[in-house]
């Protein structure tokens, strides 16, 4: 099975993070999929949003949570990234579910529950993978325990993942205890003996964030399910080259 390769916040090296430029120009070079980042406004709509203030990606500050949908509509989260993108604005989680509507792209939706606990975000979002039938190839994902717990409530047979950048005892049975089918790693952690076990146990092993070729061809060589790169093009002529490689 080949590595799938997921653009990560979309083509971010080439467009800012976590807007449609980004997911365009992701779909565009051919990634199998799109990781983005999932908040919730003050009047609970779900946005696209990695940090939990707009203060580094926008030209505005305070907290994702303080606002309302149609306030953060009204700040520039392009021109930060360069001019070309000015006047870029944020998405909601529901226009974003709309553009990826017939693309065959999986999607992989980190909840950013760790630092502020959204209330209902895992139903929340949920409701709309089902209004806009995208269940099936989505991934919730989240470094928060709690979050694929509430999502596992919900539906137990939603693909969950569990985040997380240290190392960690028995990560495989605790993945498990959460009812997550999948572990997204940090690339330095990320090693053979660790795919190897998890697979035993129907566990499948992602890792990020890949951005050099080497580190590109380490994952494809172990089998590794999954990598989450800014730079999808590139991680896909690496596939194409290993794969050319197996061949002959």
């Amino acid at each position: 099975m080949k590595t799938i390769i997921y653009a990560h916040r979309g083509a971010s090296k080439h467009a800012p993070e976590n807007t449609l430029p980004a997911f365009e120009l992701a779909y565009e070079s051919g990634a199998d999929g799109i990781e983005t980042d999932v908040q919730l406004t003050k009047d609970g709509i779900p946005i696209l949003f990695h940090d939990e203030t707009v203060r580094r990606t926008t030209n505005g500050t305070g907290f994702i949570q303080d606002y309302t949908f149609e306030q953060l509509q009204k700040l520039d989260a392009g021109a930060w990234f360069s001019k070309h993108y000015a006047n870029t604005r944020i998405m909601s989680l529901e226009q974003f579910l709309l553009w990826t509507t017939n693309k065959n792209l999986i999607l992989n939706l980190e909840l950013k529950t760790n630092i502020i606990s959204y209330k209902h975000i895992e139903q929340i979002v949920y409701d709309l993978l089902v209004k806009y039938d995208q269940l099936g190839h989505t991934v919730i994902s989240s470094f928060n325990p709690d979050s694929l717990l509430n999502m596992h409530q919900i539906d137990a047979t939603v693909t969950t993942a569990f985040l997380t950048s240290k190392k960690k005892v028995d990560l495989i049975n605790y993945t498990k205890r959460l009812g997550a089918k999948g572990i997204h790693i940090k690339n330095r952690l990320m090693n053979q003996s660790l795919i190897n076990k998890a697979k035993q146990e129907d566990i499948y092993v992602a890792t990020y964030t890949v951005n050099r070729v080497s580190q590109m061809m380490r994952c494809y060589h172990t089998g590794c399910h999954a990598i989450f790169t800014d730079l999808p093009y590139i991680a896909i002529e690496t596939r194409e080259l290993f794969e050319q490689d197996i061949i002959q």
